[in-house]
């Protein structure tokens, strides 16, 4: 029961963001934040009292991810209040599949060398596709001499 708890209060707010994105808000109903967050953080809760006595692996893994979803809720909910900050990490798996797959098809990277030209090039692709660029122009430019580089962020 507290597994299904846990994921419909992280889908709600999931919901919430989502529409407070569309409709371009600052963030999402506070009312809702404060359920969703008391749902989540008593299915945790749950969860360490029901699996804290098991010694199984299984009820073992349980507990520790009860205990994790209780002490780190602001982790797991962080996109729920900061609405830069992604649902999930599919964007990072990603980029690190990349990585895999080369070392698939080649054997291996085969220096430290080759891998970091390897990573500087993926990053840099990743970057430019993030801010909407053509792959193919960004890289004839980078050949060129022109390389293409991100506006900077002012920060406060």
């Amino acid at each position: 029961m507290w597994p299904g708890q846990a994921a419909d209060a992280l889908l709600a707010l999931k919901t919430a963001v989502d529409t407070a994105r569309a409709q371009a808000a600052s963030g999402i109903d506070l009312d809702l934040l404060v359920e969703q967050t008391g749902l989540f953080r008593q299915a945790a809760l749950v969860a360490v009292k029901d699996h804290g006595q098991q010694t199984s692996k299984t009820g073992r893994k349980l507990t520790a991810l009860g205990r994790r979803m209780r002490d780190r809720i602001d982790d797991y909910l962080r996109f729920a209040v900061d609405l830069r900050s992604p649902f999930d990490n599919n964007t990072a798996e990603r980029q690190i599949r990349m990585v895999k797959i080369r070392q698939k098809v080649s054997g291996s990277l085969r220096t430290l060398d080759g891998a970091q030209q390897f990573a500087l090039i993926r990053s840099y692709l990743a970057t430019a596709t993030a801010h909407g660029r053509n792959i193919m122009h960004t890289l004839t430019e980078l050949a060129a001499g022109r390389p293409w580089l991100p506006a900077a962020v002012a920060t406060t």
